[in-house]
């Protein structure tokens, strides 16, 4: 959008607005015939697939705070949620619309920005932008985005699949999204010099989805359950554990922390296995693998690109989530929740 700096949405106007973000766009692939400038976009469904439908809001004030991320930030974090929440199903994303609620003083340059943000996470997974809304925002900056994926039958990865003596894994590491929030919010914004702090800041800002291990684990159903952690750990096996049925016990020794979260959970006086159970923005994948599956488990372990795979520990007939320390029993936290 080349206008100045001072400029702000309510200068530009709707229909320039939606130029300016058409005119950022890639040429529309084959399956795309009619994409932004129409009522409506017309997709062509994939071939023999199922569609994989998910939809996320973030509010200013509730999901982010400006103080402590750019506008770039927030676009790429608005397509993030969604795409983790395809990869938890072991769909593969295909296209998204995306709805902004733009307060009237917002500058032109962070719009800008935003959806700069937006479109650089949507290339890196190859997902086309294919509309959208703009309306008016009385007081905060609201991002609605949806996303649709597809994903072949019988590959469908949900909650309520997990049954007694299933592995439970999580991928990456968490609780480097709380710790990243927590020193800004403390620090008042700014940047940190140690590397591994600035490694929990930036998986806060920019979080990255595994779509590929989620489109890995359905497409060769070596998982038997899978969620993502936007919400926490905690919530993630509490869902998993009502959805299929089961209790879980959890090694809290096991769980992979992030090296930074670790120093900075400690530094303030907290837990880290506590802390990390109960933060969210990780937006890894919490998954079950019966133990007949280990062998396809390594198969995708093997093609995550460097993704680590931690077993976690295990679904058990007894109900109820449990977290094991020296041998010792813990309440599970609670995970995130808005009301």
């Amino acid at each position: 959008m080349s206008t100045p700096g001072s400029a702000s949405v309510a200068d530009l106007g709707e229909r320039r607005i939606i130029a300016d973000i058409r005119a950022k766009l890639l040429p529309a692939p084959a399956w795309l015939p009619i994409g932004i400038g129409d009522d409506a976009a017309v997709v062509e469904p994939e071939r023999g697939a199922l569609e994989v439908l998910t939809t996320d809001s973030l509010v200013e004030g509730v999901h982010f705070d400006r103080r402590f991320s750019t506008a770039f930030d927030i676009g790429w974090k608005a397509l993030a949620v969604n795409l983790s929440d395809i990869a938890a199903m072991g769909g593969r994303p295909r296209v998204a619309l995306l709805s902004l609620g733009l307060p009237p003083a917002l500058a032109a340059g962070d719009l800008d920005a935003l959806v700069d943000g937006f479109l650089a996470l949507a290339r890196e997974h190859r997902v086309v932008l294919a509309g959208g809304n703009i309306t008016r925002s009385p007081a905060p900056l609201i991002v609605d985005v949806t996303v649709s994926g597809a994903v072949r039958p019988r590959r469908v990865l949900t909650r309520a699949g997990a049954r007694p003596g299933d592995e439970i894994y999580v991928t990456g590491s968490i609780g480097a999204g709380l710790a990243g929030l927590r020193f800004l919010e403390q620090s008042s914004g700014r940047e940190p010099a140690d590397a591994e702090i600035a490694a929990c800041v930036a998986q806060y800002r920019r979080p990255q989805p595994r779509s590929r291990i989620g489109a890995l684990l359905g497409s060769n159903r070596a998982a038997s359950a899978c969620m993502d952690l936007s919400d926490g750990l905690a919530d993630a096996l509490r869902q998993i554990a009502d959805a299929s049925g089961v209790g879980i016990a959890v090694d809290g020794e096991a769980l992979p922390i992030a090296p930074g979260a670790r120093r900075w959970f400690e530094s303030a006086g907290m837990d880290p296995v506590q802390e990390a159970l109960a933060g969210g923005d990780d937006y890894e994948l919490l998954l079950a693998v019966p133990r007949r599956r280990r062998g396809r488990l390594t198969t995708v372990s093997r093609q995550s690109r460097g993704i680590p795979l931690t077993r976690v520990g295990q679904a058990t007939a007894e109900i109820g989530v449990r977290v094991v320390r020296n041998g010792t029993a813990e309440p599970l936290p609670a995970g995130f929740v808005h009301f």
